[in-house]
């Protein structure tokens, strides 16, 4: 198949999913047409006969005419992978913008993290994530649980699941910038502990060059060790390489004992002006600052081998939706 054609069957795809129901081919092409397409409808016919024989497209009747099939949606979700280059990158600067919590008030929302899993596990994951968030090692103390049926992070939890909505990293970003501090995020990756300390970076990937969240990635390919590190002090978490402004350094040391009052917790080094921080190099005129990942207490879970579905940066919701772990813990003990 020829790029052209390619493209030509994903701009198909991409506007019978856009239409409310099915369409014939003069209906797709008008709406083509409206987007600068320049085809005629013995074309679009052409190609939806290919599109069907592939089970790309469905052939409902002459009058109604085609519809978008499963294996079609599919084939949008996974094409065209350049295109979504650089697409954590634009969510992460969109959410940060769009969150409104503020150290001021402590009211507000957050950037939420969610994961689900079959509600009879539910105080089993917890124990789980118990020693994480005893070892510091998430974005602070707390955490968001809804049942089914209920909303998280804009997510809907589906049947027979719970959901646990952890705080993102990229919460710093939306705070630092509520303070007037503007903030790079540059890479995601895996920070080695030490003993208690972090010591380095052993993976990273920059956020601009990824379709995906890093961390997500690191988790689901099973080469996180935060459950190790939370019970010997050494191990693999996820954390975030960021970049501020040198000149605001002493204001972000202000914010970080702010944060923390809140139980937001998770700046995990602030490095100096112009010099490189866990051996990333930084310009001039900017400073170094490392992020712990939100999902590390969900990594636990999922290292167990328990069966978690993950999804990073799902959305907002009220900093009122978030308990302090431990008064969660209470609510369901063992």
């Amino acid at each position: 198949m020829t790029q052209q054609n390619q493209s030509v069957k994903l701009d198909i795809l991409k506007t019978l999913l856009s239409l409310d129901g099915p369409a014939g081919a003069s209906r797709i092409t008008d709406r083509l047409l409206s987007s600068g397409a320049d085809l005629q409808p013995r074309t679009i016919r052409y190609y939806l006969l290919q599109m069907d024989r592939e089970g790309l497209t469905r052939f409902v009747s002459r009058r109604r005419g085609r519809e978008i099939t499963d294996r079609g949606r599919a084939e949008l979700a996974h094409a065209n992978v350049l295109e979504k280059v650089g697409f954590i990158s634009s969510k992460i600067d969109s959410l940060g913008y769009r969150m409104s919590f503020s150290l001021g008030t402590g009211q507000g929302t957050l950037i939420a993290n969610v994961s689900t899993i079959h509600k009879s596990y539910l105080l089993r994951a917890l124990e789980d994530m118990k020693p994480v968030f005893s070892r510091r090692l998430g974005m602070g103390s707390r955490i968001a649980v809804a049942r089914e049926g209920q909303t998280l992070g804009g997510c809907v939890v589906p049947r027979d699941s719970v959901a646990f909505g952890t705080v993102c990293s990229v919460t710093v970003n939306g705070i630092l910038l509520d303070e007037g501090i503007p903030v790079v995020s540059r890479f995601g990756g895996l920070m080695e502990i030490r003993d208690g300390k972090p010591i380095r970076f052993v993976e990273l990937i920059e956020y601009q060059g990824t379709s995906i969240d890093p961390l997500e990635f690191f988790i689901k390919a099973n080469m996180t060790r935060v459950r190790e590190c939370a019970r010997s002090g050494s191990g693999l978490i996820g954390a975030s390489f960021r970049e501020i402004p040198a000149a605001a350094i002493d204001d972000v040391h202000r914010i970080r004992k702010d944060m923390e009052k809140y139980g937001l917790g998770g700046i995990l080094a602030i490095g100096r002006p112009g010099q490189s921080l866990f051996d990333i190099p930084v310009a001039a005129g900017r400073a170094g600052m490392v992020v712990t990942g939100g999902m590390n207490p969900v990594a636990a879970i999922h290292e167990t081998g328990a069966r978690i579905t993950i999804q990073s940066l799902a959305g907002l919701d009220d900093f009122k939706a978030f308990r302090s772990f431990q008064e969660l813990r209470d609510r369901y003990p063992g």
